[in-house]
């Protein structure tokens, strides 16, 4: 099976080129990537517990899901494919922002993107694939913020970057859905 590709971007989201997907977090160069987050009618956010089995970040918790963008996909239409693939359902998405992280892991490895952060509301419970998601919770976001500050070692680094730059902007966008 051929090496997933990720979507290689300047700052500005332009397209510069592909490359496998291991050897841009080996080298830590910037790629095109997503996270989304699902709400329900609480005002609560889904979140995931990755896979024992993730290359990095394994068993932190993070949004309700994030990837990469394949050559052709819009971010709304990756987002609703991952979904799918993660938790086993989809919904409509709302992109509310991009921004830059580079966040370095204790393999080798580094996540160096620009991650498109989208927004959607579901009240189910999720089907979740095992490959992908070892649990879920829904929480509200007044919590994920406090348990994010007496346990950081449990989160994902971009999560903890979203939460900490951009909360207000997620709750005023939940609330709106």
């Amino acid at each position: 099976m051929k090496e997933e590709e990720v979507i290689l971007v300047n700052e500005e989201d332009q397209q510069i080129g592909t490359m496998p997907k291991m050897e841009a977090h080996e080298k830590g160069i910037l790629h095109r990537a997503f996270s989304v987050f699902v709400m329900n009618e609480k005002g609560e956010t889904m979140l995931q517990q990755r896979a024992a089995h993730k290359y990095h970040s394994p068993l932190l918790w993070t949004n309700t899901c994030c990837s990469h963008q394949r050559i052709g996909e819009t971010n709304i239409e990756a987002g609703k494919r991952r979904l799918q693939e993660e938790m086993g359902f989809t919904v409509d998405l709302k992109e509310l922002f991009s921004f830059v992280y580079k966040a370095p892991f204790d393999n080798g490895l580094t996540e160096h993107e620009l991650d498109h952060v989208m927004v959607g509301s579901y009240t189910e419970s999720p089907v979740i694939n095992p490959e992908e998601v070892a649990d879920w919770k829904w929480m509200k976001p007044v919590d994920i913020q406090s348990d994010i500050a007496k346990n950081p070692a449990t989160y994902t680094a971009w999560f903890k970057i979203i939460f900490e730059r951009f909360y207000d902007h997620l709750v005023q966008n939940s609330s709106a859905l």
